[in-house]
């Protein structure tokens, strides 16, 4: 009998995968072949060659990224606080094992260093032999492979870094350490002076009480902070946040310049992703109303 990989089942004659997003939500997506499978010490990792989606990178049965529309993401968590950062050198990218925000941040070339602090390595070996159109099989001599836990990597930088990039799974198994406060103020520490951060924040529709909790805790050490969204299919809505932390005055975005090749991301989108949909602003003046009467973040 055929074995079918974890998350994966037949119904008439085809293969497809279901991710459970929630008890009510259910995502399936006809897949035409398993490209790579492997149990790694911390997660199931699998490349599926999908129909709509070309291949996409899955972690334990979740959707991470996808041939079809993961440079949206990958964009949009990288150029943002490259564009708003006056002089990035160094960059510290924690997760993003599929190598594609590190593919994005190599095109900046006063960038010297680059740090990618993945925990598994077969994320990165998996992307890099079957999602060229994400890893772009990233080689570049400025990226240095770190494969360790981020949060114990975080806590050791100090004042290193111009920009952080946190491009975690969703806040379950190794990433849930990459939610909580003390690794914020961590990040914090491993910046300069003029330095800022950037997380992804979930989805402000189906995860509002995840991306406020973000936005609270970022906050409560950052003087300076924004949200901005940009659209992802493959992710739960459709609509995704990312939370921007910064130690100085961040200049504003009409001012933001960008000159990158680049599928999503131009000048006026980097300018204009910090305009957000009335729910959202309601949530977050919520969050700075109760910060507020709590005497800060």
């Amino acid at each position: 009998m055929e074995r079918i990989p974890p998350y994966l089942h037949r119904a008439e004659g085809e293969l497809w995968l279901t991710e459970d997003e929630r008890d009510n939500l259910k995502m399936t997506y006809r897949i035409k072949t398993v490209l790579f499978e492997e149990q790694s010490a911390f997660q199931h990792v699998m490349v599926l060659d999908s129909y709509d989606f070309g291949p996409m990178l899955v972690l334990d049965g979740v959707v991470q990224t996808t041939s079809k529309d993961g440079y949206i993401y990958n964009e949009m968590i990288a150029h943002v606080p490259l564009a708003l950062h006056p002089a990035p050198r160094k960059v510290l990218i924690i997760g993003g094992g599929d190598c594609g925000v590190a593919c994005e941040a190599v095109k900046y070339a006063e960038i010297t260093r680059i740090d990618m602090v993945e925990i598994d390595e077969t994320v990165v070996r998996a992307s890099r032999l079957h999602l060229p159109e994400v890893s772009g099989r990233l080689s570049d001599p400025r990226v240095r492979y770190c494969y360790e836990d981020g949060v114990a990597f975080a806590a050791r930088a100090k004042g290193e870094y111009d920009v952080i990039i946190v491009d975690s799974s969703d806040p379950i198994g190794p990433a849930e350490q990459l939610f909580e406060l003390p690794f914020y103020h961590s990040l914090h520490e491993a910046l300069r002076k003029d330095g800022l951060m950037v997380c992804q924040s979930q989805s402000p529709i189906f995860h509002s009480e995840i991306m406020l909790k973000t936005y609270r805790r970022v906050g409560s050490l950052f003087p300076h902070i924004r949200l901005y969204t940009a659209v992802v299919p493959t992710y739960p809505g459709g609509l995704w946040s990312f939370t921007l932390g910064a130690k100085q005055e961040l200049p504003d975005p009409d001012e933001i310049r960008f000159d990158k090749q680049a599928g999503y991301a131009n000048e006026a989108v980097l300018r204009r992703c910090f305009a957000l949909p009335e729910f959202l602003s309601e949530l977050l003046e919520g969050a700075d109303r109760e910060a507020s009467r709590d005497g800060g973040r």
